[in-house]
């Protein structure tokens, strides 16, 4: 699972979150993961499951392919982080290396 991350206050959380659903139009919580897809059920395994207070956004599946968004609050409650990514595919995909590129990553 390979994501770009960002951090920031809940003073952005009302304004983030809607970018993400602007993105991402399907939101999961710990209480309704159980209806999503297997794929992205798999990534958030991977992830360490979802908590109460955390989310996971999904974008329209093209094939197999989806964008996903893991929502993070930390413990001090004054933080949250956003890990964004590409499902259904293998890290040497092209979307990935796309993503990397445009969010200026490097392996």
């Amino acid at each position: 699972m390979a994501c770009v991350s960002s951090s920031f206050s809940v003073d952005l959380e009302q304004k983030n979150r809607a970018l993400a659903l602007n993105s991402m139009q399907t939101e999961y919580t710990s209480r309704s993961i159980a209806a999503a897809p297997q794929a992205l059920r798999d990534i958030c395994e991977r992830a360490g499951g979802l908590r109460s207070g955390q989310y996971v956004f999904m974008g329209p599946m093209v094939g197999r392919v989806f964008s996903y968004g893991l929502w993070w609050p930390w413990g001090d409650g004054m933080t949250i982080s956003l890990r964004v990514g590409v499902g259904g595919v293998d890290e040497s995909h092209d979307l990935m290396n796309k993503l990397r590129d445009v969010f200026g990553v490097s392996l």
